[in-house]
């Protein structure tokens, strides 16, 4: 039937423009479709035929571009949104894991023959922070995200602005993590290595930040238009 792909093409040219989680792109693309279908039903009842019909429900819907960019907001907030209840649960809980590890295997750094210099206790507190600050910020992030999804402010800002705090944030824990790592190089390098169970808790909580990381990154790519 002449125009019965018009729908489809529309709906093809809107998922060819949109990035970002696969389970929410496909519940967006299906609502768009769902309306589409609905629009053009009510114009063929109207005595329209099939072609002219889909032709005037993609015209109401709005252009592509358009429709794309509030779509590419909404993609953008909800990995957002997922990347700041990842930090949130995942720092502390791979911090504490290294922590006790740490506890278990090696007991408290004052068991070393030297006790460490007052540099190097500053960014072992920092690295030691870090992950319950970026948790705490993370919690108030969500909560007024939350509140300001509810006024004018629009979706593509709302995902920015959780793209720009999870970069931060990743940053801020990477730079605890990878500091205290160079000060321990520096300091005394044996103790990288003094216990391979807490050496495989460091790798681990390192491949954690990396792909923390990744998740960050996309947030950026996702809230850009």
């Amino acid at each position: 039937m002449a125009g019965a792909g018009v729908i489809d093409e529309y709906v093809t040219a809107l998922d060819r423009r949109l990035r970002g989680p696969g389970h929410v792109k496909d519940d967006l693309l299906a609502e768009a479709r769902d309306g589409l279908d609905d629009a053009a039903r009510a114009h063929r009842d109207r005595g329209l035929d099939e072609e002219a019909a889909q032709r005037r429900a993609v015209a109401e819907f709005g252009p592509v571009t358009a429709v794309a960019r509030d779509y590419q907001g909404l993609l953008g907030l909800a990995h957002g949104a997922r990347t700041l209840r990842t930090l949130m649960l995942v720092l502390p809980a791979v911090h504490v894991i290294w922590e006790l590890n740490r506890r278990f295997w090696i007991g408290a750094w004052q068991g070393f023959d030297a006790p460490p210099p007052s540099w190097y206790l500053f960014v072992a507190r920092f690295n030691d922070t870090a992950s319950w600050v970026v948790a705490g910020v993370a919690v108030v992030a969500l909560l007024v995200g939350r509140r300001l999804a509810r006024t004018a402010v629009s979706t593509l800002t709302l995902a920015r602005l959780a793209a720009v705090l999870a970069v931060v944030a990743v940053g801020a824990a990477l730079c605890g993590n990878l500091g205290i790592l160079l000060a321990t190089a520096h300091l005394d390098p044996a103790r990288l290595l003094f216990s391979p169970p807490v050496a495989a808790a460091t790798l681990f909580s390192l491949a954690v930040l990396l792909r923390l990381a990744v998740l960050a990154r996309r947030c950026l790519v996702f809230s850009s238009v």
